[in-house]
């Protein structure tokens, strides 16, 4: 008998946005500072993708970030009691900075001290970005102090699960695809398959808005909740949205379109709470990947990986499983 209960409360663990919204405000700001660094030094990529983290078996990572004659890491650690930002170099040299008892300004300070103790020198500008209410820079920002070690350790516990899911989705599809990324824009771990066509760019778009938006693309994703969604959700939309995109059918029976936001949603207290959380999540990547392709005309066939169909049969027939063990499976020379 599977114990879906350790499931749903060790690998999907509840994440009221309530309870800790202070200090995944917190986080969020310290995840900007050090994404600027990797975005100012990090060699440029198509559609920003040198500025964001990955999900590690710590925590969040910037991965190496070359720097003249060496590489560097950040990596955020959530995984054991007192969590921290580990700055290392590949000379074997390394700072740590503490995530616990640091306003905005204190975490700025020790980020950069440390940056230049290990020989670094990072230009950035140090204000937040897009974040909705929050404008204060960041060497003056005292108010944003709050850090509750449980819940961060409690979401970094959902992007393992959630990047595990994305990847095995991702690897289905045969064209181009961006990583499973975290970006700290809005704080959301997301993928992106491109169809391979260009589409034109509004006149009046920013930079970020040129670069990310120049392909015709269905994106993926999974966030925390923010000031207009008030839990965590998975998240689908497509550029440009074709005629009938939120006429096709969504599943699992919990999902739904928003007209609003031009997006389909599938709440993760819906996940969590499924037979099978992976399957649920799996479901609806392909639905909206359905929907996207069938009304924008991609060559579905071409695009797949001839494995993905026997693969999507098995999780439907399956029992419910913790994830280690659906990648097994999906691993298997003859899955």
């Amino acid at each position: 008998m599977v114990n879906t209960s350790f499931t749903r409360d060790v690998q999907f663990p509840a994440l009221p946005l309530e309870e800790w919204e202070d200090t995944k405000n917190t986080l969020h700001l310290f995840l900007q500072i050090v994404g600027k660094v990797r975005l100012a030094l990090n060699p440029k990529m198509n559609h920003w993708w040198h500025v964001p983290f990955y999900v590690s078996v710590r925590g969040l990572t910037t991965g190496p970030i070359p720097y003249e004659d060496m590489t560097f890491e950040m990596e955020f650690d959530f995984r054991d009691k007192e969590h921290f930002l580990r700055i290392e170099t590949s000379e074997g040299d390394s700072k740590t900075v503490p995530l616990k008892r640091l306003s905005i300004a204190g975490f700025y300070e020790k980020v950069f001290s440390s940056l230049n103790e290990l020989g670094i020198v990072a230009g950035i500008k140090p204000v937040p970005y897009d974040i909705p209410g929050v404008t204060e820079p960041f060497t003056s920002d005292y108010q944003y102090a709050s850090y509750n070690e449980e819940y961060v350790n409690r979401f970094w516990r959902i992007l393992v699960q959630v990047d595990s899911i994305f990847k095995v989705f991702r690897g289905w599809f045969t064209g181009k695809s961006s990583p499973v990324h975290f970006f700290w824009h809005h704080a959301d771990l997301a993928f992106t398959l491109f169809s391979g066509r260009p589409v034109p760019v509004r006149e009046e778009a920013d930079p970020v808005e040129r670069e990310a938006s120049s392909h015709e693309m269905i994106s993926f994703g999974f966030w925390a909740g923010d000031q207009n969604v008030r839990e965590p959700a998975f998240y689908a939309y497509m550029h440009p949205q074709p005629a009938g995109f939120m006429d096709e059918p969504l599943s699992p029976k919990e999902a739904f379109w928003s007209p609003e936001a031009g997006e389909a949603f599938l709440m993760y207290e819906d996940v969590r709470n499924a037979d099978s959380p992976e399957k649920a999540v799996l479901d609806f990547l392909e639905s909206v990947y359905q929907a996207g392709s069938k009304r924008a005309n991609w060559d579905i066939e071409s695009l797949r990986l001839p494995s993905s169909k026997k693969q999507l049969e098995e999780q439907s027939e399956k029992q419910p499983k913790a994830q280690p063990e659906i990648l097994e499976k999906l691993e298997r020379p003859d899955a």
